[in-house]
C-alpha cells in the first residue's frame, strides 16, 4: 500500500469534501481516502499494483473536482493579485447593479435613461448584461453544482446553481415579455438577486480562504524555518549553495546567527542552538562535537561545521510537516457526524425548496413570490458553516500542538485525549532519563566536588562499563577536561584503577576495598545511598577513601510536578516497569506514584494495558517507543517520549519532540478546548439553519418577518464568519 496527498480544487463545503471522499472510497484499489476541506487536499492510501496517481486523479475529475497534483510543503500564497483585482471590480459592479435596480426604493436619484418605468427596455438590458457578467464570474460555482447533481452528490454549489439559474432564467422570460410590450413584467425581474447571490457567495469564499490560510500558519512556519541557502566546505574553501544542492556527507558551515540548513552531526566547534520550532523548548541547547543538529534551529553564538546526514524529505522538519498534514486529513469521530448530516442536508433542502414553491402556488401566491421564496430557501441553507465547524478547529489545534513540540498523528486523538482518566508511565526513559547519571556525591576530602569527579572521571573514561558513561557525561556537561591516565587496569567484578600524576586512583564497589586492604569507615553512607536506589562507587586516592559517588538512572526534573498536576486533574497514575519491586518503589515514592506494576517484561506490558482497559478505563500509555511499542499500540492513546531520532514510530499516536512530560498536560488541555470549540461551532451552524430556513420559507410572514435571496446570501456569510471567528480563538 502507498500513501499520497493530492491538492484538490473546487471544494466549497462539507458536502463537497464528503461527496468526494465517498466517491473515492468506492473505487477498487483505494484502501482509504480522507478529504480535508480546510487544507483542500485528500490523503489517499491505495494499492500501487492496481492504481497510480494518474488513475486516482481521473477519479477526482469524475467526482466533479480537479486534482492539482501532489500536495507539497511549500504552501501557496493567500490569494493572487489577479483574484483580488477581480473581486474589487465585481464589488464596484455590484454597487452599480444595486443602485440601478433598487436605488429608487430608498429615495436615491434615478438615472432617467435607466428608469424602470419610463425606459424599461434599456433598464432591463443593463440588468441582463450585469447579471450575465456575474454568472460568468461565478461560472465555477454553476459548473460544480451541475457536475455534483449529475454525480448524485449535491452540495452547496448545487443549491446556489439551482437558485441562481432559476431566478436568472425566469428573469430572461420576463425580459422577453418586456420586449413584446408587456412592460409590467419589469416588476418581475430578479437579475439583481441572481447576481448579488453569486457576489455574496464569492465574498464568503474569499473570507473563508483568508481564514483557512490563518489556520495553516503553524504549518507554514514549520515549512519556512529552513533557510534557502547555506555555506558548504569544498576543498577547504567556503562555497554558498542552495539547500537543494547540499548532498549527504557534505560539510556545512554555520556562523553565529545562521539557521541550520540540514540535519547533521557536528564535527567542529560548539554553540548554543535555539530549537524552539522543532521541540517547543524555548531554552537554547548547548551543542558540541558529536551532537546532532536539526534543520531550522538557530545558531546563537558559535562557529560550527557539521556533516549533512538527512536532506530534503528525509529531514526531521519535513517529516514533522508530513505528519501534521496527514493528521489534519484524518477524521475525528465528531467530524463524521457533521459529514453525515451534510450528506443528507442538501437533498432535504432541495426537497423543502420545491415543496415550498408548490405550496405557494397552491395557496394562490403569484409565480414571482413562489420563485423568490424557492431561491431564498436554497441560498439561505448553504451549509458553509456546517462544513467549516470541525475541520477548521482540527487544523488550528494540530498547528498549535506542532508549535509546542507535540506531534499528533491522528486528529481523533484531539477528541479522545480529553476522555483519558488513566495514565500509565513506563519508568526507564520516561519518568527517568533512561541513562545512568551521577546522582549523589559524598566528599570526604578537601577537594571541590568537580575536582573529585575529575579524578574519578579521568580513570572512568578508560573503561567501557555502563557506569563509566555517567562520569563521562558529567565531565562533558560541566566542560571538565580529563587528566592523562597511566597504568590503567580493569579489575573484573571489583572496579578499575590507574595513575594520575603518579598518584594511584582506585574506583569500585566495597569489595575492591577488601581486595586492597583499605579500611572502610563509611558503611552508613553507603547504605543510605543504596536505599535510594544508587549503584555505589568508592573513590580511593593513595589507599585513602576520598569520596563515595552514587550513580543512578535519576528521575526527570519535572516528573514529580507533572504527576501532582495530573492527580489534581483526577487522573489515575500507574507506573509500569521491568525493574524489581524495591527499585520501583524508591522511584515511585519520590514522585508521588502509589500504584506500581513491577517485574514486567516488555512483552507483558501490552497485556497489562489490556487488563487495565477491561475496567472501562480510558488509558494513555507513555513510553520511550522502543521496548514499549506493543503497549503504546494497545493503549487508547500511545505517547512516545525520547524519540527525537525517530519521529515516525508507528506504535505511538503522539510524539513529544522534547522529553518534557508537561506536554501531556498541554495535549489534554488542547483536546478539551478543541472539542468545546467544535461543539460551539456545530451549535451555531445548526442554530443558524434551524432559524433561517423557516424564515426563508415564509413561516414568519404573518408577524412581518421575511427575507429575500440577497439578504439570504448575506446572512450565510454571517453564519460562516461566526464559526471562523470562534475557531480562531483557539490560536490564543
Amino acid at each position: 500500500m502507498k500513501k499520497i496527498i493530492l491538492k484538490i480544487d473546487g471544494m466549497s463545503c462539507s458536502a463537497c469534501s464528503n461527496g468526494l471522499e465517498k466517491y473515492l472510497n468506492k473505487q477498487e484499489g483505494i484502501k482509504s481516502a480522507s478529504v480535508n476541506l480546510v487544507m483542500a487536499n485528500a490523503l489517499i492510501e491505495f494499492d500501487e499494483d492496481l492504481l497510480d496517481q494518474k488513475k486516482i486523479e481521473k477519479f477526482v475529475k469524475e467526482a466533479g473536482f480537479k486534482s492539482l497534483g501532489i500536495y507539497n510543503n511549500q504552501m501557496e500564497e493567500n490569494k493572487n493579485k489577479g483574484e483580488k483585482v477581480r473581486f474589487v471590480i465585481f464589488g464596484v459592479l455590484a454597487i452599480i447593479l444595486l443602485y440601478i435596480a433598487m436605488g429608487s426604493m430608498i429615495g436615491l436619484p434615478v438615472i432617467e435613461q435607466l428608469d424602470m418605468h419610463k425606459n424599461s427596455i434599456p433598464y432591463t438590458i443593463v440588468l441582463f448584461i450585469l447579471a450575465t457578467a456575474f454568472l460568468i464570474y461565478g461560472f465555477d460555482i454553476i459548473k460544480n453544482g451541475i457536475k455534483n447533481l449529475i454525480h448524485k452528490a449535491p452540495n452547496m454549489d448545487t443549491l446556489v446553481m439551482i437558485g441562481v439559474l432559476s431566478s436568472y432564467i425566469y428573469s430572461i422570460y420576463g425580459m422577453i415579455m418586456i420586449f413584446k410590450g408587456n412592460h409590467h413584467y419589469v416588476e418581475n425581474l430578479y437579475f439583481e438577486s441572481s447576481a448579488i447571490v453569486i457576489f455574496f457567495i464569492k465574498l464568503g469564499r474569499y473570507v473563508d480562504s483568508i481564514s483557512k490560510d490563518k489556520t495553516k500558519e503553524a504549518i507554514k512556519k514549520l515549512v519556512q524555518i529552513t533557510p534557502n541557502s547555506a555555506i558548504i566546505k569544498v576543498n577547504g574553501e567556503e562555497k554558498e549553495v542552495t539547500i537543494d544542492e547540499i548532498k549527504k556527507d557534505d560539510i556545512v558551515i554555520s556562523h553565529a546567527g545562521d539557521k541550520i540548513a540540514v540535519d547533521g552531526e557536528i564535527i567542529t566547534g560548539k554553540a548554543h542552538l535555539d530549537e524552539t520550532f522543532i521541540t517547543g523548548e524555548s531554552k537554547p541547547t548547548s551543542k558540541t562535537v558529536g551532537n546532532k543538529v536539526i534543520a531550522g534551529s538557530i545558531n546563537y553564538d558559535g562557529y560550527l561545521e557539521y556533516k549533512a546526514e538527512k536532506i530534503g524529505k528525509e529531514s526531521m522538519i519535513s517529516e514533522i510537516v508530513r505528519l501534521v498534514v496527514e493528521a489534519t486529513n484524518t477524521k475525528a469521530p465528531i467530524s463524521r457526524i457533521a459529514d453525515t448530516i451534510s450528506g443528507y442536508f442538501v437533498p432535504i433542502v432541495i426537497a423543502l425548496a420545491i415543496i415550498t414553491f408548490i405550496i405557494y402556488l397552491l395557496l394562490g401566491f403569484t409565480f414571482n413570490e413562489a420563485i423568490n421564496t424557492f431561491v431564498t430557501v436554497l441560498v439561505v441553507a448553504c451549509p458553509c458553516a456546517l462544513g467549516l465547524a470541525t475541520p477548521l478547529a482540527i487544523v488550528v489545534s494540530e498547528g498549535k500542538c506542532a508549535e509546542n513540540g507535540i506531534l499528533v498523528k491522528k486528529s481523533e486523538i484531539l477528541e479522545n485525549a480529553e476522555k483519558i482518566n488513566t495514565i500509565v508511565f513506563d519508568k526507564t526513559g520516561t519518568l527517568t532519563y533512561g541513562n545512568l547519571k551521577i546522582a549523589e556525591i559524598v566528599n570526604y576530602s578537601n577537594l571541590e566536588n568537580s575536582e573529585l569527579i575529575k579524578l574519578a572521571g579521568s580513570v572512568e573514561t578508560k573503561s567501557n562499563h555502563p557506569i563509566s558513561k555517567a562520569f563521562e557525561d558529567y565531565l562533558k556537561e560541566n566542560k571538565i577536561i580529563p587528566f592523562e591516565v597511566e597504568d590503567f587496569k580493569n579489575i573484573s567484578g571489583y572496579g578499575i584503577k590507574g595513575k594520575i600524576h603518579e598518584e594511584e586512583i582506585i574506583l569500585g564497589n566495597s569489595k575492591i576495598l577488601d581486595l586492597f586492604n583499605i579500611e572502610n569507615n563509611y558503611l552508613k553512607d553507603e547504605q543510605k545511598l543504596a536505599e535510594q536506589g544508587n549503584s555505589i562507587i568508592y573513590v580511593v586516592k593513595d589507599k585513602i577513601i576520598i569520596g563515595i559517588v552514587g550513580v543512578n538512572d535519576i528521575v526527570r526534573e519535572n516528573a514529580k510536578d507533572v504527576i501532582e498536576k495530573l492527580k489534581s486533574a483526577k487522573m489515575e497514575i500507574i507506573m509500569l516497569t521491568g525493574d524489581n519491586k524495591d527499585t520501583a518503589n524508591i522511584i515511585a515514592k519520590g514522585i508521588g506514584i502509589s500504584n506500581i506494576i513491577s517485574n514486567v517484561l516488555p512483552s507483558q506490558k501490552a497485556e497489562m494495558i489490556k487488563k487495565i482497559k477491561e475496567d472501562n478505563k480510558k488509558v494513555m500509555m507513555c513510553g520511550d517507543g522502543i521496548n514499549d511499542s506493543p503497549a503504546l499500540a494497545n493503549a487508547d492513546i500511545g505517547v512516545s517520549v525520547n524519540s527525537g531520532t525517530d519521529i515516525a514510530m508507528d506504535s505511538s499516536d503522539v510524539i513529544l519532540m522534547k522529553d518534557d512530560l508537561n506536554k501531556i498536560l498541554d495535549l489534554i488541555q488542547i483536546s478539551k478546548k478543541t472539542i468545546r470549540n467544535i461543539k460551539q461551532n456545530l451549535f451555531w451552524a445548526f442554530f443558524y439553519n434551524s432559524l433561517m430556513i423557516p424564515i426563508a420559507m415564509g413561516l414568519l410572514k404573518p408577524i412581518g418577518i421575511s427575507i429575500n435571496p440577497m439578504i439570504a446570501g448575506f446572512t450565510m456569510i454571517i453564519s460562516s464568519l461566526t464559526v471562523i471567528l470562534n475557531t480562531l480563538r483557539l490560536k490564543k
